[in-house]
């Protein structure tokens, strides 16, 4: 029967179909989430990027295991067709060889683009590093009245770092951006802060300001509903490595390059907390943080 000449080569593909339910099963294994007995409520510099780094790995391993396995799928299968046919097909081979080579196209795409992936991540995570061991100036020695927590959860995006200080709180954001190379060849690291967006030497951004803005409105929102009072938030959004010309800026946040970051908010003074506000604010970002750690612990794991 003509079915079973498609058919039966089938059979070569086997092999190849548990290899590549090994990979998944690796995959699933590397996923899994390990949950701490330990009630710790506060979250590590740059989490949510070391998470999001743990997937951009985890998806380089599945495209680069899986990707040899189902580009010769098609190469496989045409030489199973070989035993059972007594007439080969040269217009057949050559769909079998251009699948395949789209398919070899296609994950390298991949791979090209989980290696771009992964080395914006891992800056990115530089960068949060580095800004967090400023912040831990502010809490040295542990008298001094300030708090430092890190990737606070809201309702839809994550803060890098809040700062509760005596006189206000602080939502700081940090991007990560590699410095641009100039005709002759130099580093160029000024970038000009204007009202609505940032001006770097050969682009300009909007987002990273209007992400700024966006969690000091979530978290002033949040904290009065709160505490019942207003609470003064102030926005810092910090590109570290770079040159900060601020003289077009809105002034509404604060735009800084993270050198002497610690004795920069030290400075700041947005208004005067009391010391019942000041402790209950504490108290709400350890809780909140408590809460979406534990529902993220609970979550089944994929």
């Amino acid at each position: 029967m003509v079915w079973l000449e498609y058919l039966l080569p089938l059979i070569f593909l086997f092999p190849m179909a548990a290899m590549g339910g090994i990979v998944i099963a690796l995959r699933s294994l590397h996923d899994a989430r390990v949950q701490s007995p330990f009630d710790a409520p506060l979250r590590e510099p740059g989490q949510a990027l070391r998470q999001r780094l743990d997937q951009a790995f985890s998806t380089l391993f599945l495209n680069g295991a899986l990707g040899p396995i189902i580009s010769l799928a098609p190469l496989v299968y045409g030489m199973g067709r070989m035993l059972f046919v007594s007439q080969q097909e040269w217009v057949e081979w050559a769909l079998y060889g251009l699948l395949s080579s789209l398919l070899v196209l296609a994950f390298s795409l991949l791979l090209i683009r989980d290696y771009q992936r992964i080395r914006r991540l891992k800056l990115g995570l530089a960068c949060e590093l580095a800004v967090s061991q400023e912040l831990e100036r502010l809490i040295r020695p542990e008298a001094h009245p300030y708090y430092v927590f890190h990737d606070v959860p809201t309702d839809s995006f994550t803060i890098d770092h809040v700062v509760v200080t005596p006189y206000g709180v602080f939502v700081l954001e940090t991007r990560a951006r590699a410095l641009a190379i100039g005709t002759d060849g130099r580093e160029l690291n000024r970038v000009a802060v204007e009202r609505e967006r940032l001006r770097f030497p050969h682009w300009h951004e909007r987002r990273p300001l209007h992400k700024t803005r966006q969690a000091v409105c979530w978290l002033t929102q949040w904290l009065e509903r709160r505490c019942g009072v207003p609470v003064p938030v102030r926005g810092v959004l910090v590109l570290p490595g770079w040159e900060i010309d601020t003289t077009e800026s809105a002034g509404d946040v604060l735009v800084v390059s993270g050198e002497q970051l610690s004795k920069q908010l030290t400075d700041l003074k947005p208004g005067t907390l009391s010391d019942p506000i000041h402790d209950k604010i504490i108290y709400l970002l350890m809780e909140r943080a408590r809460l979406v750690e534990l529902r993220h612990l609970r979550k089944p794991s994929v």
